[in-house]
């Protein structure tokens, strides 16, 4: 039997999860990581959520209070993107050096192996290294979320709800263990806004965002007007406003110039993106040139790709088919698969 510190966010996911290590025979350390939300996005019972699970339990919680670091880290960096033209993914930013890093910390100061309530899947092999995979049930998959984790964490990390059917299962099995959270509603993707629309928090925060600017079409004609770059992303078709003969989608968003550029949709179409930041889930996958199933969103397709390692932490992903809505500061995750080799965030061209 092992000792675990467990994520708990007072949701019935990782309530669930410490319950079935605990059920194994394992010891529980619950620990609640405070973070900053919004303002006006809503008083949180999450806290107290996670007392009550540690309680209804009986294992000990741990709170620890990051409000000024989430800010600074995570929803800084949220809105610097969005100033910069970029469509951020915070979550994929957040996991590894905020989340899990924190966690990591405690798990190491006791010697105790991590659990959180993700849906995806970590395989230990006697003579390897740890291993990142899909969750049985794509439909609730987070490994694209999880793929900047490295070894420090995947070594130590159990995912108890890789193996869940479905949400249901998981809602039953809290509602049997008599958890007041069994019917909690999911988590908002992005925590911190509280269910709270992103383009409400940028008019907030960072108006410069949102002020209105022209919209191009490639050859420079200028078509009409934009209500804010925040209001966009590359491939958007929707809420342009302009009367053409054909549909128009966003092909690029130029910070500088506060302008879209505007086009048909085959304009969308790119067979190839560079990346920054690349990383992998073990060093040892980390080849120059490699073949795998590219995911360029959260919840888009996989499709087949070879990848070009360059220096800095760059690569260049050529697809075996043109992909439309390839959005910088969204991540491409490198699949082999079920399997999470890593991943990059994508840059302009």
């Amino acid at each position: 039997m092992a000792h675990f510190v467990v994520a708990l966010s007072g949701g019935v996911d990782s309530a669930v999860t410490a319950a079935r290590l605990l059920a194994q025979g394992h010891t529980v350390t619950g620990v609640h990581l405070d973070f900053w939300r919004a303002p006006q996005a809503g008083a949180t019972d999450a806290a107290a959520a996670a007392a009550e699970v540690a309680q209804r339990l009986g294992i000990p919680l741990r709170v620890i209070e990051a409000r000024e670091r989430f800010y600074r880290e995570v929803a800084q960096s949220f809105i610097n993107a969005y100033l910069q033209g970029q469509t951020p993914n915070p979550c994929v930013g957040c996991n590894p050096g905020l989340k899990f890093a924190l966690l990591l910390e405690v798990a190491q100061a006791s010697d105790a192996l991590l659990a959180t309530g993700h849906y995806a899947r970590v395989l230990h092999p006697e003579d390897g290294a740890a291993q990142l995979w899909r969750a049985r049930n794509r439909q609730r998959d987070q490994s694209y979320m999880l793929y900047r984790l490295t070894q420090p964490v995947l070594s130590r990390l159990y995912l108890p709800l890789g193996e869940a059917r479905d949400k249901d299962e998981v809602r039953a099995e809290a509602q049997a263990l008599g958890l007041t959270v069994a019917q909690r509603p999911d988590s908002q993707d992005l925590c911190f806004l509280g269910g709270r629309d992103y383009r409400s928090f940028l008019q907030q925060m960072a108006p410069e965002a949102l002020q209105p600017g022209p919209i191009y079409d490639e050859t420079g004609k200028r078509l009409g007007e934009h209500r804010g770059l925040g209001f966009y992303t590359v491939g958007q078709r929707e809420g342009l406003g302009i009367a053409a003969p054909v549909p128009l989608y966003v092909l690029r968003i130029e910070a500088q110039a506060n302008a879209l550029i505007v086009g048909p949709r085959a304009a969308l179409e790119q067979s190839t993106c560079r990346l920054e930041a690349v990383t992998f889930t073990s060093q040892a996958l980390a080849q120059e040139r490699f073949s795998c199933q590219a995911q360029i969103r959260y919840r888009a397709a996989p499709v087949s790709a070879a990848v070009q390692l360059l220096p800095a932490g760059k690569a260049e992903v050529r697809f075996a088919e043109p992909q439309r809505g390839l959005a910088p500061g969204q991540s491409v995750v490198f699949y082999a698969g079920e399997q999470v080799l890593g991943g990059g965030v994508i840059v302009p061209e």
